[in-house]
Protein backbone atom coordinates (compact mmCIF):
# COMPACT_ATOMS: atom_id res chain seq x y z
CA UNK A 1 0.00 0.00 0.00
CA UNK A 2 2.88 2.23 0.89
CA UNK A 3 6.30 3.16 -0.72
CA UNK A 4 9.10 5.69 -0.40
CA UNK A 5 8.45 8.29 -2.74
CA UNK A 6 10.76 11.14 -2.01
CA UNK A 7 12.71 13.58 0.21
CA UNK A 8 12.85 17.44 -0.27
CA UNK A 9 15.66 19.69 -0.03
CA UNK A 10 15.70 23.99 -0.42
CA UNK A 11 19.11 24.79 -1.56
CA UNK A 12 20.48 28.22 -2.39
CA UNK A 13 21.53 27.64 -5.80
CA UNK A 14 19.77 25.03 -7.96
CA UNK A 15 22.33 24.60 -10.43
CA UNK A 16 25.18 23.86 -7.82
CA UNK A 17 23.01 21.64 -5.99
CA UNK A 18 22.24 19.43 -9.10
CA UNK A 19 25.64 19.14 -9.74
CA UNK A 20 26.34 18.27 -6.63
CA UNK A 21 23.74 15.26 -6.69
CA UNK A 22 24.34 14.32 -10.26
CA UNK A 23 27.97 13.29 -9.49
CA UNK A 24 26.35 11.29 -6.70
CA UNK A 25 24.39 9.12 -9.77
CA UNK A 26 21.47 11.01 -9.36
CA UNK A 27 19.63 11.54 -12.49
CA UNK A 28 17.53 14.96 -13.07
CA UNK A 29 13.94 13.84 -14.11
CA UNK A 30 12.24 17.25 -13.82
CA UNK A 31 12.86 21.04 -13.71
CA UNK A 32 9.86 23.49 -13.00
CA UNK A 33 10.35 27.64 -12.59
CA UNK A 34 7.70 30.02 -11.40
CA UNK A 35 6.64 32.60 -13.79
CA UNK A 36 8.07 35.41 -11.43
CA UNK A 37 11.28 33.52 -10.89
CA UNK A 38 10.80 33.38 -6.90
CA UNK A 39 10.56 29.64 -6.72
CA UNK A 40 12.28 26.81 -8.84
CA UNK A 41 11.94 23.30 -7.99
CA UNK A 42 14.26 19.81 -9.72
CA UNK A 43 13.00 16.38 -9.30
CA UNK A 44 16.66 14.24 -9.32
CA UNK A 45 16.07 10.08 -9.11
CA UNK A 46 18.77 7.64 -8.11
CA UNK A 47 17.05 4.14 -8.69
CA UNK A 48 13.51 4.39 -7.62
CA UNK A 49 13.40 7.43 -5.09
CA UNK A 50 12.96 10.94 -5.97
CA UNK A 51 15.06 14.04 -4.22
CA UNK A 52 12.63 16.93 -4.64
CA UNK A 53 15.51 20.02 -4.14
CA UNK A 54 13.83 23.99 -3.86
CA UNK A 55 15.29 27.05 -4.76
CA UNK A 56 13.75 30.24 -3.34
CA UNK A 57 14.77 33.46 -4.60
CA UNK A 58 14.48 34.70 -0.75
CA UNK A 59 15.88 31.98 0.78
CA UNK A 60 15.85 31.31 4.78
CA UNK A 61 19.12 31.00 6.49
CA UNK A 62 19.28 27.12 8.42
CA UNK A 63 19.88 27.56 12.24
CA UNK A 64 23.04 27.09 13.36
CA UNK A 65 22.42 23.84 14.65
CA UNK A 66 21.93 22.08 11.57
CA UNK A 67 25.85 22.44 10.59
CA UNK A 68 26.72 19.78 13.08
CA UNK A 69 25.67 16.56 13.48
CA UNK A 70 26.25 16.18 17.12
CA UNK A 71 23.95 19.01 17.70
CA UNK A 72 21.61 18.65 14.23
CA UNK A 73 20.57 15.19 15.41
CA UNK A 74 18.75 15.84 18.96
CA UNK A 75 16.51 18.78 17.16
CA UNK A 76 13.02 16.76 16.23
CA UNK A 77 12.78 16.28 12.47
CA UNK A 78 14.39 15.15 9.50
CA UNK A 79 17.76 15.23 10.41
CA UNK A 80 19.51 13.82 6.78
CA UNK A 81 19.34 11.49 4.49
CA UNK A 82 21.18 7.87 3.69
CA UNK A 83 22.57 6.86 0.13
CA UNK A 84 23.49 3.32 -0.11
CA UNK A 85 27.54 2.33 -1.67
CA UNK A 86 28.58 -0.46 -3.04
CA UNK A 87 31.79 0.20 -1.02
CA UNK A 88 32.88 2.78 1.20
CA UNK A 89 36.29 2.76 0.59
CA UNK A 90 35.62 3.54 -3.54
CA UNK A 91 32.77 6.41 -2.38
CA UNK A 92 35.06 7.83 0.06
CA UNK A 93 38.13 8.11 -2.55
CA UNK A 94 35.56 9.68 -5.30
CA UNK A 95 34.49 12.17 -3.04
CA UNK A 96 37.78 13.39 -1.51
CA UNK A 97 39.12 13.12 -5.33
CA UNK A 98 36.06 15.60 -6.40
CA UNK A 99 36.92 18.07 -3.11
CA UNK A 100 33.43 17.44 -1.63
CA UNK A 101 35.40 16.30 1.79
CA UNK A 102 39.38 16.24 2.69
CA UNK A 103 39.20 14.03 5.75
CA UNK A 104 36.42 11.05 5.70
CA UNK A 105 36.63 8.75 8.90
CA UNK A 106 34.72 5.48 7.87
CA UNK A 107 32.23 4.56 11.38
CA UNK A 108 30.80 1.66 12.30
CA UNK A 109 27.05 2.28 13.28
CA UNK A 110 25.01 1.47 16.43
CA UNK A 111 22.52 -0.66 14.30
CA UNK A 112 25.68 -2.50 12.48
CA UNK A 113 26.07 -0.50 9.28
CA UNK A 114 29.28 1.33 8.01
CA UNK A 115 28.90 4.96 6.82
CA UNK A 116 30.24 8.45 6.81
CA UNK A 117 28.79 11.99 6.11
CA UNK A 118 29.54 14.21 4.00
CA UNK A 119 27.76 18.36 3.25
CA UNK A 120 26.27 19.00 0.31
CA UNK A 121 26.72 22.53 -1.49
CA UNK A 122 24.51 24.07 1.51
CA UNK A 123 25.58 22.25 4.20
CA UNK A 124 22.97 19.31 4.00
CA UNK A 125 24.06 16.34 5.70
CA UNK A 126 24.49 13.00 3.42
CA UNK A 127 25.05 10.00 4.63
CA UNK A 128 26.51 7.57 2.63
CA UNK A 129 26.12 3.88 3.71
CA UNK A 130 27.27 0.50 2.99
CA UNK A 131 24.92 -1.48 4.26
CA UNK A 132 25.60 -5.35 3.79
CA UNK A 133 22.90 -6.53 6.76
CA UNK A 134 20.52 -8.80 5.48
CA UNK A 135 17.15 -7.30 7.21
Amino acid sequence: MFSFHHVALSVTNLDKSIEFYLELGFKKILQWNSDDNSLSIAHLKLKESILELFCFAKPVPAPESMKKLETDLPVIGIRHFGIQVDSLKKAKNFIVEKGYAEKIEINKGKTGIDYFFIKDPDGILVELVQDEREL
